[in-house]
Order: structure tokens, then sequence, then C-alpha cells
């Protein structure tokens, strides 16, 4: 297995279960794992064979920029599932981090795997 990534994604949204939070946007930061297959793409040196992590950049940030969650799970979720499904991914690792949530903390959020490894 390959593993194409995406680090440290911000966007900003609307996140929050609180009155305040609904009415301000907040940056999140998005980490991606994906798996894939490598080889066929690097063959032949073909973009249009590989997992495009411009596009699936892309449609993160038009996804998580015009959504209004009140919990990073389920953000997280509505993500891997978008990947997954839009990307044909059959495994990933997602960390969705909300920075300064929490006093003395530089973030808190989620970790979710979704899929299958050996696939």
């Amino acid at each position: 297995m390959d593993i194409v990534y995406i680090s440290d994604l911000k966007i900003d949204t609307v996140i929050g279960i609180y009155d305040w939070e609904r009415q301000i946007r907040q940056t999140v930061s998005i980490d991606l794992d994906m798996a894939t297959d490598i080889a066929a793409p690097a063959a032949e040196d073909d973009i249009a064979k590989a997992l495009d992590y411009k596009a699936v950049s892309k449609r993160l940030i038009q996804f998580v920029g015009e959504s209004d969650f009140q919990l990073v799970e389920t953000l997280a979720e509505r993500i891997a599932a978008i990947v997954r499904e839009e990307f044909g991914v059959p495994w990933l690792r997602l960390k969705v981090s909300k920075p300064g949530a929490v006093r003395g903390s530089r973030d808190v959020g989620v970790i979710i795997e979704r899929g299958d490894k050996a696939a």
C-alpha cells in the first residue's frame, strides 16, 4: 500500500456547539493519509492515473468552507465519505483539529480511520 497525504490543510468554517461559535468562522486543520497504488501513475508519469491531492484538497476546501456542523466528529465522517466515494480511496486516516479550541492546548480534534488497508 502506498499513501498520498495532505498535511495541515487549513480551512475556515462554522463549527461548534456554542451560540457564539455559530456566529463566527473558525479555522480547522486537516491531515489526511489516503491509500493508493502509485505504481501505474509513476510508470507512465500520468496525473490522470494518480490520486490527485490537489483535486482532493480543492474539494475539501469547498465542502468544509460551506459546512456548518456542530461536531468535529460529524465533519470528519463527512470528509471521509467524500474522499472514499468521490476519489475511490479504499482506506484513509483523517485528523481534523480545531486549533485554540481549548485554553492551554495547541489544538483538539478527532482522528479516524475508514476502510480496508489491504484493498
